[in-house]
């Protein structure tokens, strides 16, 4: 198990807010609250409504999970955990704890041992996608919304029923360069007023998600990138 001070997932940086803020989609400028400040979950009752993947009808094989790779207190503890952390890890794996997003714990809920995902720094000085995972081990109960020292605690969880899930990811590959958000961008709007696989990316309609699906498509499009020069 890995050490309870890393994190998942976090605010944008203004960098990153920049990089949304042309993006008319609503949500898509703003990221999934800084789970970090607080002790208990910033969502509201209603989310808990909020659709899986598996109730929607729609499937996904692929990912996108964010994390901070830069240092950043919290209570005490540093939360940082960038993709050069995982890969310093024991086999290379760790646990994806402290996700307190319903739609996001959803997702996390239907991901397969053996499916991909993006590495994504997010509240850095350039965000974007560094590397590639593996889901090692399906959804199982979070243990730190238990811990009342930890910085996911979560009063309202209770053992006999666990609101708060997490899975356990590998460290697969760097990808052959960053691909920053600023770069997704562009390939976002060009697709989404001429049409391509990036044109409804959930990295921009639902950008406050720290776990977001991928169609084939758009992961296999993103993977193309790179073995191009930026944009």
């Amino acid at each position: 198990m890995a050490p309870k001070r890393r994190t998942r997932g976090a605010a944008n940086t203004k960098k990153e807010s920049e990089a949304l803020e042309a993006c008319p989609e609503g949500d898509a400028a703003r990221e999934e609250p800084r789970k970090r400040k607080r002790a208990v979950p910033t969502e509201k009752p209603q989310d808990q409504n909020l659709k899986s993947v598996r109730s929607s009808g729609t499937t996904y094989s692929h990912w996108l999970m964010k994390s901070e790779p830069e240092s950043r207190i919290e209570n005490g503890v540093d939360v940082k955990f960038g993709i050069e952390d995982l890969k310093a890890l024991p086999n290379q794996t760790s646990c994806w704890d402290g996700v307190r997003n319903y739609q996001a714990r959803n997702f996390m809920r239907d991901m397969k041992v053996g499916q991909q995902a993006f590495f994504y720094h997010s509240n850095c000085k350039e965000p974007g996608i560094a590397g590639i995972i593996k889901i090692v081990k399906e959804a199982y109960v979070d243990h730190t919304q238990f811990d009342k020292k930890d910085v996911h605690y979560d009063p309202s969880s209770k053992p006999d029923n666990p609101k708060w899930s997490m899975v356990d990811v590998k460290f697969e590959r760097m990808t052959k360069r960053f691909i920053p958000l600023a770069e997704l961008k562009k390939y976002h709007l060009q697709h989404k007023s001429k049409g391509g696989p990036l044109s409804n990316m959930a990295l921009f309609t639902r950008a406050r998600l720290s776990v977001q699906p991928l169609t084939t498509e758009e992961f296999d499009f993103v993977l193309s990138l790179e073995d191009t020069d930026a944009i």
